[in-house]
């Protein structure tokens, strides 16, 4: 799941301060594979679009309040008395930073994002990509990652965690560095001020897990069943950081559990190919499917029978491990230790990072 200073033109204060030059690429709506977008300013903002040499000036409630884009030969852009083709387009406050806006889906949904907008047109969709400060892209996906409730001690662990992913990762995909689905990390909108997610974030800000110096591309599962596991375990490919068989309480005493049905073919794909074959089962039948990798299995009536506990890949924190650690009144330091052993937690700045300043 890189970086550049946020500076929004808003009535209200940025959700977070500038102390950070790092930003992130992140690719949004992917799910959606939109062939048409609306753009709008937030309230209080003011958008600069530059497309193909022609200028846009947008603000809430005048004349020029939104663009509305399509996916043609290049990108028709309709709006302010205007309709213009173009190869891209980029959105930015009017002093060419960061700014707050809303991308729409027609018939489907409204996202609100902060950072400088890049809108290109690949194949036959439209692929926005936002550049965001790295704090508010941990915080964002602190809040869609994380279960309501989950206290402040344990939501801090993971915003270390997703902060250490996003600074050991470097271009997950093509065109920009991450996507906003669990392929990469969840990411939704920007979480109110003051709310546990920008807490989280803020009380962390700029730190990471490093092993040997680097910072950690540390991963982590919703329910790891009773302990956690490797990555050879599942049949991935090793990683720079080892992890480590860890017990987990919680979910060794009181685990999630699971009774799922699949064919005969399902399941020989499982034994085969691991965690590759449970996500190529998800993609097939679900993504709650198979929920975990910790299940035994019998045939009955034609059907393979899986029992399993846990839920997710099962590597690294374990968030349901973490949210009872924490409610037992262990600090993220201390959670953080007992699911990634024999590392540090330090300044994202004086590790050796993967991200360009």
């Amino acid at each position: 799941m890189r970086w550049l200073c946020v500076t929004l033109f808003l009535i209200a204060p940025p959700l977070f301060a500038q102390t950070q030059p790092h930003t992130v690429r992140m690719g949004v709506l992917g799910i959606f594979h939109p062939q048409q977008l609306t753009l709008t300013p937030d309230k209080g903002s003011q958008l600069l679009v530059l497309a193909n040499g022609h200028q846009f000036f947008l603000q809430v409630r005048s004349t020029c309040g939104s663009l509305s884009i399509r996916k043609e030969t290049k990108l028709l852009i309709s709006g302010c008395g205007k309709e213009i083709s173009a190869d891209i387009l980029r959105a930015t406050g009017r002093d060419q930073q960061a700014a707050s806006f809303t991308l729409t889906v027609p018939g489907k949904l409204s996202r609100r994002y902060e950072g400088i907008l890049e809108l290109k047109g690949i194949n036959n969709e439209l692929v926005p990509i936002i550049t965001m400060d790295l704090e508010l892209a941990v915080a964002s996906t602190v809040q869609a990652e994380t279960s309501p409730g989950t206290p402040l001690e344990g939501l801090k662990a993971q915003a270390i965690v997703s902060r250490s992913y996003l600074s050991a990762n470097s271009a997950r995909h093509k065109l920009f560095d991450f996507c906003d689905l669990t392929h990469c990390q969840a990411l939704r909108e920007p979480p109110p001020l003051g709310s546990p997610a920008a807490q989280a974030a803020t009380t962390t800000q700029g730190l990471v897990i490093t092993f040997e110096g680097h910072p950690v591309a540390t991963m982590f599962t919703r329910s790891c069943g009773g302990r956690t596991r490797t990555p050879q375990e599942l049949g991935l490919p090793q990683a720079a950081y080892p992890y480590f068989y860890v017990v987990c309480e919680v979910c060794e005493n009181n685990p999630v559990q699971w009774t799922r049905a699949v064919s005969a073919e399902d399941a020989a794909l499982l034994s085969a190919k691991g965690e590759s074959g449970r996500l190529a089962i998800c993609r097939k039948l679900g993504w709650n499917s198979v929920p975990s990798n910790n299940f035994g299995a019998h045939t009955e009536n034609g059907e393979v029978i899986l029992k399993g506990t846990g839920q997710g890949h099962g590597i690294g924190l374990c968030q349901r491990g973490a949210a009872y650690l924490a409610g037992q009144s262990s600090d993220f330091r201390e959670i953080l230790a007992h699911y990634f052993p024999k590392t540090k937690i330090e300044p994202l700045d004086s590790a050796t990072a993967t991200l360009p300043n």
